[in-house]
C-alpha cells in the first residue's frame, strides 16, 4: 500500500489514496501506521476519496485511531497532494469533509504547490467555561470549527504545562466526544499559541486550533479581521471574512516522502 507523508508546519499526516478502491479498517491502519517507533509516524493518518458534493473527500483520522471532523493542515496538504499526483489540474477545489465542504485555493510555484489557503468556515464562539486540571481552574473558550476546541489564553503559552493539563482538559465531561485544547497569547505582533490535539497529544502545529484561538480573541479580546498565529512549527496567515463571517486560512503544505506499508 503506498503512502505519502506530508506535513504542514511539521503537523505531519499519512495520505492514502482511496480514489477508485474503499477504503479498509482506517481507525485501525492509522493507529499502527502512525506510530512513532514501530509505524512510519505521523500526527494521524488522511484518506483521500472521490468527492460526492466537491472535487474530493477527506477522512482523517488522530495518532490513536480515533476520527476527526476536519484538519486544517491536513487540508492544504490535500490540495498539494492531488495536485502534484496529477488527480486534477484545478487551482481551485472544493473538498467534501466530516465538517462539511471546504474550499481551497491552491498557490503554485511552477508546476508545484507550495501554499494553500483554506476557508475554515464560520466559527462557533461559546460563552467560557472554567474547568479543572492539574489541581487549579482554567478558564477558557469553547469553539467549534466543526471540531471542538477549548481556547485557555495566558500570558506564556511557552511555559504551559501541556502534558499535565491537555490531557484532562481533553477529556473534560463538558466535552463528550473530547476535545482540542490551545493555550493562546494575544500581542502586537499576532497570536502565539501551543495546541494538544485530541487523540494525538502535543503537535507543532494545528490549522484549526489557530482558527479557533483567532476567532475567540476577536469575539473576546477586540482581535482585528487579520492576523499572523504562530505555532512551535511556523506561522499561518488568517483573515476574517466580515461578509460571510468565515475565516480563511493561509500556510505552506510540504511533501516529505513516499512509503510503502505491507498490506
Amino acid at each position: 500500500m503506498r503512502f505519502t507523508k506530508m506535513q504542514g508546519l511539521g503537523n505531519d499526516y499519512l495520505y492514502l489514496d482511496f480514489s477508485s478502491s474503499p477504503p479498509p479498517d482506517l481507525s485501525r491502519l492509522a493507529a499502527a501506521m502512525s506510530d512513532r517507533h514501530f509505524g512510519a509516524g505521523a500526527d494521524g493518518l488522511i484518506a483521500v476519496g472521490p468527492g460526492v458534493r466537491g472535487d474530493f473527500s477527506m477522512e482523517m483520522y488522530n495518532a490513536d485511531g480515533s476520527r476527526g471532523e476536519m484538519c486544517g493542515n491536513g487540508i492544504r496538504c490535500l490540495g498539494k497532494y492531488v495536485y502534484d499526483r496529477g488527480l486534477t489540474r484545478k487551482t481551485s477545489l472544493l473538498i467534501d469533509t466530516p465538517a462539511g465542504p471546504r474550499a481551497i485555493r491552491l498557490h503554485l510555484s511552477g508546476d508545484r504547490v507550495e501554499s494553500v489557503t483554506a476557508d475554515m468556515g464560520c466559527p462557533e464562539v461559546s460563552p467560557p467555561l472554567s474547568l479543572p486540571a492539574g489541581g487549579r481552574a482554567w478558564e477558557g473558550v469553547p469553539v467549534s470549527m466543526g471540531n471542538p476546541h477549548f481556547v485557555v489564553f495566558c500570558s506564556d503559552p511557552e511555559a504551559a504545562d501541556l502534558a499535565a493539563a491537555g490531557p484532562v482538559l481533553e477529556r473534560d465531561p463538558h466535552f463528550p466526544g473530547r476535545t482540542n485544547v490551545e493555550f493562546a497569547r494575544l500581542g502586537p505582533e499576532g497570536l502565539s499559541l501551543r495546541v494538544w490535539e485530541r487523540g494525538s497529544g502535543e503537535t507543532l502545529a494545528c490549522g484549526t486550533g489557530a482558527c479557533a484561538a483567532f476567532a475567540a480573541a476577536r469575539v473576546r479580546l477586540g482581535a482585528g479581521d487579520a492576523l499572523s498565529a504562530c505555532l512551535p512549527g511556523g506561522a499561518l496567515s488568517l483573515r476574517w471574512e466580515e461578509r460571510s463571517g468565515h475565516i480563511l486560512m493561509t500556510g505552506p503544505a510540504v511533501t516529505v516522502y513516499e512509503g510503502e506499508w505491507p498490506d
